[in-house]
């Protein structure tokens, strides 16, 4: 099949999948009002990939037609820059707003196909069925969603230690057909726009917690399989009041699963705690990691620019202190837009050599949510009352208070319908529910930051840096402590 139309996507989400919003069931969201625009947009990005297709696509190995570079198992650095090349121009369609890109569950995706003979060494078949699902998924353009985490009842203890052992989704039974799975999950983003729901490893699991230890990948339309969504942002204003919520809202959602057969062919890991730990560890080659660091790098560029923006169209780029804010953001942009490039070159080692993609695990981890967050609180110094102090549209068309609005609400040198435009963008972007689900979104986009930043801890790398110390001692010893 290869690369499918926009419309090819839109007419795949009509199989009557159960999606719940606002207490409602939704029974086609191609056509539900706050979920309409989104799948507009998504609708787009897969036309791209037709208009665009030497930039986005390559040759199935298997059938020949043309498939998403996302899914490229890339080995050489000249592979790699195609893969990010492609990944950077899907992800400035969006400005980086969209986390969940269809890019990024496929790179997922070719992570683990990249390891499916680990995966597999004590169950070879499941190994089997995750290169087969590669294959699928990538020859059929599925687009896919995961859900990763436990229900957030008492993170005090494990799952199999909570009040009900079924919270969290764990193993029921294994039968002729495949296993039978209850429980939940989330956070779901982009559910109830997905094709294919994947499961899978993100953290730990240890021994007693094996029915726990799960991956597989389902249809969103299985029986049994129910998503309860968060409330939808997109509340129908135009484009110039909510530029933003009114084109990106991806939707989040809790996944549900009551009695759910997964057929065996889609099962990945069952039980499996070595091989659960081997991709929550990061030791895939790291095509995600890249991804989402292309995106978060996309997006902080757009940052900067409003910021930059921001303090032109008031004046405020004049005063010192505001360019050295500018200047941190612009240096901040520069230096990723560096480690994308070392971070690509790193995963094409690992690819070859299993060596894990240390840098863009730091990135990803640690430098993007601080410097999304900075971006966010100097757009919020520059802008002042001017965030707040943002009419509508309509406000504009009205004759009685248009030369009102025109006259008290202009930059400097842009009018005030411009300046508006602009202050509105950022306040959809900081202030409205979109701009803060996304503050909260990038700062725990890769887990709780604390629990994140101890890894880097717990690496074998700070051997080698205790080592220094060591050293400048033993060397101060052999010298007699002489100063």
């Amino acid at each position: 099949m290869g690369i499918r139309t926009g419309s090819e996507y839109r007419e795949s989400l009509r199989d009557g999948r159960t999606i719940f919003v606002n207490g409602e069931r939704v029974r086609d969201v191609t056509t539900y009002p706050p979920f309409r625009r989104v799948v507009e947009t998504l609708a787009w990005l897969y036309d791209l990939q037709h208009e665009h297709h030497t930039l986005l696509t390559y040759p199935s190995p298997k059938t020949g037609e043309p498939v998403s570079l996302s899914f490229l198992l890339a080995e050489s650095e000249a592979e790699m820059e195609r893969r990010w090349r492609a990944e950077e121009f899907r992800a400035e369609a969006v400005y980086g707003l969209m986390g969940r890109l269809p890019d990024f569950m496929n790179a997922l995706v070719t992570d683990a196909a990249a390891v499916h003979q680990f995966i597999g060494q004590r169950e070879p078949r499941f190994g089997d069925n995750l290169w087969r699902y590669y294959e699928a998924c990538r020859d059929n353009d599925w687009c896919l969603t995961h859900t990763l985490v436990d229900p957030q009842i008492d993170r005090s203890k494990g799952p199999a230690e909570q009040e009900d052992p079924y919270l969290a989704l764990r193993l029921v039974r294994e039968t002729d057909r495949g296993l039978i799975v209850r429980g939940a999950k989330m956070l779901s983003t982009l559910a109830p726009f997905a094709n294919e729901l994947w499961v899978g490893p993100f953290y730990p699991r240890k021994r007693g917690e094996e029915a726990y230890a799960l991956c597989f990948a389902i249809p969103v339309e299985t029986p049994g399989l129910k998503f309860i969504c968060r409330e939808p942002y997109d509340s129908g204003r135009s484009h110039f009041d909510r530029p933003l919520s009114s084109r990106f809202d991806e939707e989040d959602a809790l996944a549900v699963f009551d009695d759910v057969l997964v057929p065996w062919e889609r099962v990945f890991i069952n039980g499996d705690i070595e091989a659960w730990s081997y991709i929550f560890s990061a030791r895939t080659p790291g095509y995600a990691l890249l991804q989402a660091v292309v995106r978060g790098t996309v997006k902080l560029r757009f940052l900067t620019g409003l910021a930059c923006a921001v303090a032109e169209a008031i004046g405020r780029a004049e005063a010192p202190h505001y360019q050295a804010q500018l200047g941190e953001l612009v240096a901040y942009t520069e230096l990723l837009n560096g480690l994308i490039r070392t971070g690509a070159a790193e995963v094409a080692t690992a690819r070859r050599t299993g060596t894990p993609p240390r840098t863009l695990a730091a990135v990803l981890w640690v430098l993007l949510p601080r410097v999304h967050l900075r971006a966010a609180e100097v757009i919020r110094q520059l802008s002042g009352s001017g965030l707040i102090m943002t009419p509508t549209e309509r406000d504009f068309a009205n004759p009685e208070i248009a030369p009102y609005v025109e006259k008290y609400l202009r930059g400097k040198g842009v009018s005030a319908k411009q300046r508006v435009q602009l202050f509105k963008l950022a306040w959809d972007l900081l202030g409205e529910q979109f701009g803060s689900r996304q503050l909260q979104y990038e700062w725990f986009y890769a887990g709780d930051p604390l629990f994140t930043h101890a890894r880097f801890y717990h690496s074998p790398i700070v051997r080698q840096y205790k080592t220094l110390v060591e050293q400048l001692l033993q060397s101060d010893a052999r010298q007699g402590g002489q100063s």
